[in-house]
């Protein structure tokens, strides 16, 4: 199955193109920044320039497509709802479905299927009521928001092609989402409850939801709306005591209603809104989760202590070429941005092999480091790994993978990593190291397509 995803390079997409990967599925991606792509895209797949808002689709993203799915909008909690910002908000999710349905009524194939994200935010703000996918929309900002979406989306349905809008909850996952802001303050012990805790929390685990969109591509008695969140559902309060029930940690404090409402404005309706949502349509499509219970899925987040970069590049060189350039520590100068200042000082002994250390010297926001790394694993044309003994980072670990693919080589990068100072350092990942990674690889990736092809 050949699949165009729009929206590809955000924090659900960049799971689910690893999802789709691992069911073997050929993926075509839609993208607003293609340089940014390079380093947000974990996967290798073809990807095409594109403005959600402003119209036309390239012609040759569409060719041969089985299926469509748009995940495409501006991040809603991103700051203060402005004039300019809500307007941002609805028009990159009614203009994007609009534009995406227009370009599929004008092919001779159409895609058997489009799933497009849509939000619970449909329902409003309904207390203890429980609400399903029959139920009457709300009448605030986002709903209002939802409805004209669900609109666009559900044209599809005129041109034949099987349509699902998932209705998307609170989305928990490792290194983004909403725990990403929510984290920190509980992890310092500073955690609680947001004004009264009595407002319902809809939420799923980001790999239930990765995986349920993979099944709604094949599940072909699914269509409509669709509610794509966790059978169990829980109270701020309930949701405040098991977060600190799992990090073992106080939560003991409350944010008042009124402070929420005076330092985020109309955007504290996104936290006090009480939406309890029910899964029975996607249970009866017999789908299961693998993280129905809040207490399971924060566990299984907060256990994962390393921030991740993905990558994939082909390269048009035998596998024996590509591995003897990048076993030499040396050419990793040629690798490295200027503004580092990066420099290969010595290698102990001269021929790389497994336990051999590398020092380097580098200039990271105008601070030097010395950095030695040890190869821990060393497999000779495939695959070698090194890891930070002293740096920067309280943990660096870099795998570099090489496999023959379309009679040229597949780079594959995987890395985790740690900046000291524990909570302190993921807030500085957040707000300024991942900026530099994504600016280091990707001139990584662009020099290694300059040298190679």
């Amino acid at each position: 199955m050949k699949i165009l995803v729009a929206g590809a390079s955000g924090f659900i997409g960049n799971e689910l193109l690893k999802k789709l990967t691992d069911y073997k599925y050929e993926i075509v991606v839609l993208t607003r920044n293609l340089d940014k792509a390079t380093f947000r895209l974990p996967v290798l797949c073809k990807a095409y320039e594109w403005e959600p808002e402003s119209g036309n689709l390239p012609l040759k993203s569409l060719e041969g497509i089985d299926a469509v799915i748009n995940l495409t909008g501006e991040n809603i909690a991103s700051g203060r709802w402005s004039v300019n910002q809500k307007k941002s908000i609805e028009n990159s999710r009614i203009l994007s479905a609009r534009n995406l349905v227009s370009a599929m009524k004008n092919l001779d194939k159409k895609p058997k299927v489009f799933l497009s994200a849509s939000a619970i935010g449909f329902y409003g703000d309904n207390g203890d009521k429980e609400m399903n996918e029959n139920s009457l929309p709300g009448s605030d900002f986002l709903s209002q928001i939802c409805q004209k979406w669900e609109t666009e989306i559900f044209k599809a349905e005129e041109l034949g092609i099987r349509t699902v809008a998932l209705r998307i909850g609170m989305v928990l996952g490792h290194d983004g989402g909403a725990l990403q802001k929510m984290l920190p303050p509980f992890q310092i012990g500073l955690g609680g409850k947001l004004g009264s805790g009595k407002n319902w929390i809809s939420w799923i685990h980001l790999e239930d939801l990765t995986e349920m969109i993979v099944h709604a591509l094949t599940a072909t008695n699914l269509n409509g709306p669709v509610n794509a969140i966790s059978p169990y559902p829980e109270t701020n309060e309930q949701f405040t005591k098991t977060m600190g029930k799992v990090l073992k940690l106080p939560t003991i404090f409350t944010v008042p209603t009124f402070a929420l409402k005076f330092v985020l404005g109309e955007l504290s309706s996104l936290l006090l809104a009480s939406q309890r949502v029910s899964a029975k349509k996607i249970l009866r499509s017999e789908f299961s989760f693998k993280f129905p219970h809040l207490e399971q899925a924060l566990t299984e987040i907060c256990s994962r202590k390393f921030h991740e970069i993905h990558l994939e590049q082909w390269i048009n060189q035998p596998i024996e070429k590509t591995y003897s350039f990048f076993k030499e520590a040396k050419n990793l100068e040629r690798l490295t941005p200027d503004f580092l200042r990066f420099k290969v000082l010595n290698q102990s002994p001269k021929e790389i092999q497994k336990g051999a250390k590398i020092n380097y010297r580098l200039w990271l926001r105008c601070i030097p480091f010395w950095w030695q790394s040890q190869i821990v694993e060393w497999e000779p044309n495939f695959r070698f790994s090194d890891k930070q003994i002293r740096g920067p980072y309280s943990y660096w670990l870099h795998i570099h993978e090489f496999t023959e693919k379309d009679g040229g080589t597949l780079i594959r990068d995987k890395v985790s990593y740690r900046a000291p100072f524990g909570v302190f350092g993921d807030v500085i990942t957040n707000i300024f190291i991942k900026k530099d990674l994504e600016k280091i690889f990707s001139y990584r990736k662009q020099m290694i397509e300059k040298i190679f092809n």
